[in-house]
């Protein structure tokens, strides 16, 4: 496999957006990958696996877009072959630690097909890999979920907030127990292509404890994503939350909620 860093994937790129005859590609994410160390001192690494499952050699392109400086790597892989990062912000792109969505461009008409989990590392000891969806889509709706969230002595949530757009994106959170009814409201205004992790007490410090909260997300920006992570304290094992489209009860808007 003939790898590419740096300057040449860009040139590559920017290449190819000032072709005349554009080349089509399609660009498909992957929430979050990162390589970081948390509570308990354990080390949580993302795995990452590419196929091409044509019978055409295809050009892929990874880049991290809220890390510093974006880094990204180019390669091509043959048909039929299989491409795997254990630990892809250390393998592919050579960084000790990062914390960003993934996005995977391929030339051509049809994506690679892209795997991706997480897993953690104390010592010796390894949780099992939690798979993370890959978003196929660039789908925007203005209100999402994430439910099944925990903050107790057996578990704790992290929540993420991304903006890959070219503006400023204003989100706002609702916590709620019971549908459509708020027990705390934050908002957070995210600059371009930037992530914000973080603890789920500390987006709504009126927690103290409790198990299936819901967190409803309003924004009108495109290209944004949210996503949660359920960590198990005694294990380190962690549950990966997709968010669903939609408010919990449309009836109450965030805004107009109980608070």
């Amino acid at each position: 496999m003939s790898m590419v860093r740096g300057i040449l994937v860009a040139a590559a790129l920017c290449a190819v957006t000032a072709s005349a005859q554009t080349p089509p590609s399609v660009s498909v994410l992957v929430p979050i990958v990162g390589s970081v160390t948390g509570a308990n001192d354990v080390h949580w690494r993302t795995g990452i696996e590419l196929r091409n499952d044509s019978r055409e050699e295809m050009f892929v392109a990874l880049r991290l877009p809220t890390a510093p400086d974006q880094p990204a790597i180019a390669f091509t892989l043959p048909p039929g072959a299989t491409q795997s990062f254990r630990d892809v912000i250390a393998e592919a792109f050579g960084i000790d630690a990062a914390l960003s969505p993934l996005i995977v461009q391929t030339m051509g008409k049809r994506s690679v097909r892209v795997a991706a989990n997480v897993y953690g590392v104390h010592g010796t000891d390894v949780t099992d890999p939690e798979p993370i969806p890959i978003a196929y889509s660039n789908a925007n709706f203005p209100f999402r979920h994430l439910d099944g969230l925990s903050f107790s002595e057996a578990f704790r949530t992290n929540i993420g907030l991304v903006n890959l757009s070219e503006q400023d994106a204003t989100f706002t959170l609702a916590l709620q127990r019971v549908s459509g009814r708020n027990i705390s409201v934050a908002r957070l205004t995210l600059p371009p292509n930037s992530l914000v992790h973080n603890s789920i007490q500390n987006l709504f410090p009126v927690i103290t404890k409790g198990d299936d909260f819901t967190v409803v997300i309003e924004t009108s920006s495109p290209n944004t994503y949210v996503y949660a992570s359920v960590i198990d304290n005694a294990t380190s094992g962690a549950r990966f939350v997709s968010p669903a489209i939609g408010t919990v009860q449309p009836q109450y808007g965030i805004l107009t909620a109980h608070e």
